[in-house]
């Protein structure tokens, strides 16, 4: 996938799967990887980045926590501002999907 469609919406993504629980960033990384069929792959170099700007922007809280292996593992949880960000920000990815598809063609689903 080009690095630039993805660029413009890593932020949705990642806000999308913490509000399904907490993770830690390589948890991020392979659930992305998995959810998208290996099509986005998020490195730590874009990840870490990322979330150090949506906690400082109060979407996201870390925290440590011990994990299976006995070594603590910081942790990244959505904030209820974080979820108001997630809806807003889908709300744009919406109107710019229905965009590109009155432009591009094809069959537009409201549901899809």
């Amino acid at each position: 996938m080009e690095k630039s469609l993805l660029s413009g919406s890593t932020a949705l993504l990642v806000l999308k799967l913490l509000e399904d629980g907490p993770m830690y960033g390589y948890q991020m990384m392979e659930s992305l990887r998995g959810r998208s069929g290996n099509v986005f792959e998020l490195k730590a170099g874009t990840l870490y980045p990322l979330l150090h700007t949506l906690e400082n922007r109060g979407f996201v809280e870390s925290y440590y926590e011990e994990g299976g292996s006995g070594r603590e593992r910081k942790y990244y949880r959505l904030r209820p501002e974080g979820l108001e960000e997630l809806k807003r920000q889908n709300v744009q990815w919406q109107q710019y999907r229905q965009a590109m598809e009155k432009i591009l063609g094809g069959a537009f689903c409201e549901t899809c």
